[in-house]
C-alpha cells in the first residue's frame, strides 16, 4: 500500500500518497495550476515552459516536475506567481507570430486558453515580428514555425511504430527550431498524424487536408465550467439605473478593417437608447470630421500603418480623457501586422509591380506628397501614444466593449463573461 503523505497548497490541507506528481494532485482537489508542456502520460515531466512555476519549499520550480512528499508547502495564488505567468505567456505571445484570427487552431489552442485564463488583454513586451520559415515539404503535415512554442510535447511522444523520432531540435539557443524528419513523418498512420496535430499545445503542426474548425461557441476553449451562461444586457442596465450624467464619445477607424465599429452596431436598435446615455463626436458613426468638444473616451479600431494613423491617433490623445484601444489591431497591430516580418520594399513590390492582378501598364508604386507615408511596419496604438485601457477581441463582442465603457464613464461593477472574452 502507498504511503500516505500530508502536504499544503495554498493553505489547504491535503492527504495523498507519497510521490505522485504535485500537478495531478493540485488538479484533483480543485487548484488550477497552469501549463503548456505537461502530460500526463508523458514521464518524466518536460519542465520545458515553465507556466506551472510554484513556490515550493520556499524556492521556485516548475509544478509538473514535482514529486509530492510529508510536509510540502507549496504556493500557486500568489500575487507575484500570477505576474509571473502572465509574463512567461505574454513573451511566448511575444516572439511568436500568433495571429488568433488567422490561426486553424483558433479556439482550440492551449497557448491562448492559457491567456484567456490569465485574463491577458495586451502584452508588456514589444513583438519580435520574425520572419520564420514555414515548412511545406513534408507529405503529410504542414510545420508552421511562427506558432511553435518549442515545448518538446511532439518531439519525445511522436514516435514511429520503431520507436523512431519524427521531430527534433535543432540549431541552439535562441535559433533553436523543431525540424521534421521527412522520412519518418512519411511512415505514420493517419491516426498517428492526427494526433501529432493534437498533441501540440498550439497550430505548429497541421495535417494537410483536415481542419479543427468548429462553430464558435462549440470550439474547446470558447466556455468555461465557472461562466455563467446567461448574460445581461449592458444598455438595459444602464437605463434601469440612478439616472446618469451624459458623456462624449468619440470613436475612430485606422489601419484595420471596421469589424469593432460592427460590432458596437450589434446591438441593433438599442443603439437608440444609448443616445440617450451618450453622444458621439468624432465619429464615422456621426460623420463628424474634427473634434467639437472634449470628450470623455475615445475608442480607437485598427493600429497604425501611415502618417496619417499617427496624426489622427495624437489628436485622439490631446483631445480625449480616457483612450481605448479596441480590438487585436488597436492591441498590437492585429493581422494587418502580418507584414511586419517582411521588408516594407518588398511588400510594396509585391503588392504593386509583382501582382498577377495589376495592369501592366500601371505597374508603379505610388507615390505623392498628399499620400500618407507608410510606415516601416504596422504598429500598436500604445506604441505611438499613451492607452489606457484594451479590450481584446478580433472583433471584441458587442456587451464586452458597452460593460467597458459604462464601467470606465459611470463606475459601475461588471463581469466579462468567459465566452466575451476572445482573440479571435
Amino acid at each position: 500500500m502507498s504511503e500516505k503523505v500530508k502536504i499544503h497548497i495554498d493553505g489547504k490541507e491535503i492527504t495523498t500518497e507519497k510521490g505522485r506528481n504535485l500537478m495531478l494532485v493540485a488538479k484533483e482537489n480543485g487548484i488550477f495550476i497552469p501549463s503548456l508542456c505537461y502530460y500526463e502520460h508523458i514521464d518524466p515531466p518536460l519542465g520545458s515552459c515553465r507556466v506551472c512555476t510554484c513556490k515550493i519549499n520556499g524556492k521556485f520550480g516548475p509544478a509538473c516536475t514535482e514529486k509530492v512528499e510529508d510536509g510540502l508547502e507549496v504556493e500557486v495564488n500568489t500575487e507575484m506567481l500570477r505576474d509571473t505567468r502572465k509574463a512567461l505567456v505574454e513573451m511566448m505571445f511575444a516572439e511568436g507570430n500568433h495571429v488568433c484570427p488567422a490561426c486553424e487552431k483558433s479556439g482550440e489552442c492551449d497557448l491562448q486558453h492559457m491567456g484567456y485564463e490569465l485574463g491577458i488583454s495586451s502584452i508588456r513586451f514589444p513583438h519580435l515580428f520574425k520572419d520564420r520559415v514555414i515548412d511545406y515539404k513534408p507529405s503529410r503535415i504542414v510545420m508552421e514555425h511562427n506558432r511553435c512554442i518549442k515545448c518538446l510535447r511532439c518531439v519525445v511522444d511522436v514516435l514511429t511504430n520503431d520507436g523512431k523520432r519524427v521531430f527534433n531540435y535543432q540549431d541552439r539557443g535562441n535559433e533553436t527550431f523543431v525540424g521534421v524528419d521527412y522520412t519518418q513523418e512519411a511512415r505514420l498512420s493517419d491516426e498517428e498524424v492526427l494526433r501529432a496535430m493534437k498533441i501540440c499545445p498550439t497550430g505548429a503542426i497541421i495535417v494537410r487536408g483536415v481542419s479543427l474548425s468548429e462553430p464558435f461557441g462549440e470550439r474547446k476553449f470558447d466556455h468555461s465550467t465557472a461562466s455563467v451562461n446567461k448574460t445581461t444586457h449592458p444598455i438595459k442596465e444602464l437605463q434601469n439605473s440612478k439616472p446618469r450624467e451624459k458623456k462624449r464619445i468619440a470613436t475612430v477607424s485606422l489601419a484595420g478593417c471596421f469589424g469593432c465599429h460592427m460590432s458596437m452596431l450589434d446591438i441593433d436598435t438599442d443603439l437608440l437608447d444609448v443616445i440617450e446615455l451618450v453622444s458621439f463626436d468624432k465619429s464615422p458613426l456621426t460623420d463628424i470630421k474634427e473634434f467639437s468638444n472634449r470628450c470623455h473616451i475615445g475608442l480607437i479600431e485598427g493600429g497604425c500603418c501611415n502618417s496619417e494613423n499617427i496624426e489622427t491617433l495624437r489628436k485622439f490623445r490631446e483631445h480625449c480623457d480616457i483612450l481605448v484601444a479596441m480590438g487585436e489591431c488597436a492591441v498590437w497591430g492585429g493581422l494587418p501586422s502580418m507584414r511586419n516580418s517582411i521588408p516594407l520594399g518588398e511588400c510594396l513590390e509585391e503588392a504593386y509591380l509583382n501582382s498577377v492582378t495589376n495592369d501592366i501598364s500601371s505597374q508603379v508604386i505610388p507615390y505623392h506628397e498628399d499620400l500618407p507615408k507608410i510606415l516601416d511596419k504596422v504598429y500598436g496604438c500604445n506604441d505611438i501614444v499613451k492607452i489606457d485601457y484594451f479590450i481584446p477581441g478580433c472583433p471584441p463582442d458587442a456587451s464586452h466593449i458597452w460593460k467597458v465603457v459604462k464601467n470606465l464613464l459611470w463606475g459601475d461593477e461588471y463581469s466579462i463573461l468567459y465566452s466575451e472574452f476572445k482573440y479571435d
